[in-house]
């Protein structure tokens, strides 16, 4: 089937954004009194702000309030430690844009993280023009690896599920993209202990991605 859109993840993805979420998150958990480890907190990758704050909530004994949670999390991120997303931009990303833009394929990012953060991190790495859509897993009631953000860009793209392309890093995002029936490429990062074999290939870096495609 010819592939006419790629459809990105963003944390991870686009933009080196996991590590510092993972730590930020520990670093701060640990002040509230929380004795888990790295490893215990990267089970929050690939989630929804909404199911995040839900888990660490559970993780914490429930010893505060989401809303609590909420503004804790926003003024260490927002604040204190705001992230340097055009400092960690992934290996590659434009060069791969650019190639997609040049076969005439359609762009998408579809992530779990807010809208507002999506469209700041892309306004902060000036590349918000190579993307013909940005959606949101916060404008879903199931969050991935349920498929209905794929399988909406994808109607938003005027395109079939199986036309199209998902680079995920995440276990859930590579599930939602399998159960939308579309073809998945994990891109590999071994730090943050994601099991990620159920993508159809695995890459190391965004620059691998073209090459990989003849084998999906």
């Amino acid at each position: 089937m010819e592939i006419k859109a790629v459809l990105f993840d963003m944390d991870g993805v686009l933009v080196d954004t996991e590590a510092y979420y993972m730590k930020g998150t520990l670093d701060w958990m640990k002040n509230l009194g929380y004795q888990g480890t790295f490893k215990d907190v990267c089970s929050l990758i690939g989630t929804t702000m909404e199911v995040t704050y839900l888990m660490i909530e559970k993780m914490l004994d429930y010893r505060y309030t989401v809303d609590e949670l909420r503004e804790i999390n926003e003024r260490y991120f927002l604040v204190e430690h705001p992230i340097p997303y055009d400092q960690i931009m992934k290996k590659g990303l434009v060069e791969l844009l650019c190639e997609i833009k040049n076969k005439g394929w359609k762009c998408a990012v579809c992530s779990s993280s807010p809208k507002q953060t999506i469209d700041h991190a892309l306004r902060m790495c000036k590349i918000e023009h190579y993307f013909d859509y940005v959606v949101s897993g916060d404008q879903f009631v199931e969050s991935k690896p349920n498929p209905e953000i794929y399988l909406h860009a994808a109607d938003m793209l005027n395109v079939k599920p199986v036309e199209c392309i998902v680079i995920e890093d995440s276990r859930m995002g590579i599930e939602a993209g399998r159960n939308a029936g579309m073809r998945t490429i994990g891109l590999m990062d071994r730090r943050f202990a994601q099991v990620q074999a159920n993508a159809n290939i695995l890459v190391e870096e965004l620059t691998e991605v073209l090459d990989s495609v003849k084998y999906l």
